[in-house]
């Protein structure tokens, strides 16, 4: 009862001033929820999308490149090596053999085969071939000029030996250049040969400015009875067609047998040759890369 009395008499005291107060907190409740003005406002602009840019560095472009590239090859690739092909061989029958240098390192002696499909192109894939022929034999570079050593041919020369093929070793002569030295050079590199060995090889495919055909028609006999005259053998002679007909003379076309090069024909040009380089661009299993192949008769390689 007490309290309500206390109340009642706070009221009358201050009364205008919680009414004032009520009125102030009706005010503010009612601006607080007041609906937004009619007044128009400024339509805010969106702001732009800033556009970015996107930069390739150039290893992302070569990547891309790159994957093209092997996108486009697959294909041939999952088909298998053996679609590579080089050369057709003769259509007559021959004996088969190759010619190499310091170019030809790595030779796998023991698996040398000439291989051959359905057209008569030179193959890698054993699987493939339609015709497998053996390498009856192989010239090897010994010298060149008058200090020139091949760098691979002791190594070659051994392996040659040890896998049964019929070896030959040959010079390639340099016209400007004193021929017996050239001679000595090669008998000094080559050494004893073998009854087996093939006779020795004359390359002689280039004159030098200045030098004549008969100078070195005789300078390339020079060499030739040298060797001769060491090894108790007739030399061969190797050159293309047109240096045999237009260069040679008779003497050396008469008195020692041919080697003759001439590509892309079913005959060479020159007669009464012993053997025929008919190609420089021939697969042979055994090697990498393209080789000279080479054909003789049987003949003609078991009496030479």
């Amino acid at each position: 009862m007490l309290f309500l009395k206390s109340a009642a008499k706070i009221a009358n005291n201050h009364g205008f001033t919680l009414t004032l107060q009520i009125h102030y907190q009706h005010i503010m409740a009612k601006r607080k929820y007041k609906p937004a003005s009619s007044k128009k406002t400024k339509a805010k602009k969106p702001k732009k999308k800033k556009i970015k840019q996107l930069r390739i560095g150039g290893w992302t472009v070569l990547a891309i490149i790159s994957a093209v590239i092997l996108l486009i090859s697959l294909p041939s690739l999952k088909k298998g090596r053996h679609e590579e092909y080089g050369a057709k061989i003769p259509h007559r029958s021959f004996c088969y053999g190759i010619d190499i240098s310091h170019y030809q390192k790595e030779i796998q002696w023991d698996s040398l085969r000439v291989l051959t499909d359905g057209s008569g192109r030179t193959i890698r894939s054993k699987s493939h071939a339609k015709d497998i022929r053996p390498v009856s034999f192989v010239f090897i570079k010994a010298t060149e000029g008058i200090s020139m050593k091949d760098k691979h041919f002791k190594m070659h020369w051994k392996s040659a030996k040890k896998s049964g093929i019929r070896r030959g070793a040959y010079h390639f002569f340099r016209s400007s250049k004193d021929p017996e030295l050239q001679a000595k050079s090669f008998i000094r590199t080559v050494g004893k040969l073998d009854e087996f060995d093939l006779p020795p090889v004359l390359d002689i495919e280039t004159i030098h400015s200045g030098c004549s055909k008969e100078a070195l028609n005789y300078k390339a006999l020079k060499w030739l009875k040298a060797v001769e005259s060491h090894y108790g053998r007739k030399p061969i002679v190797y050159s293309s067609s047109y240096f045999i007909r237009d260069i040679l003379n008779d003497e050396i076309k008469s008195h020692y047998p041919i080697w003759v090069a001439h590509y892309e024909t079913d005959s060479p040009a020159i007669k009464n040759w012993k053997f025929w380089q008919f190609s420089d661009k021939a697969l042979v299993y055994g090697i990498d890369g393209y080789v000279d192949l080479n054909v003789c008769s049987r003949t003609a390689l078991d009496e030479i």
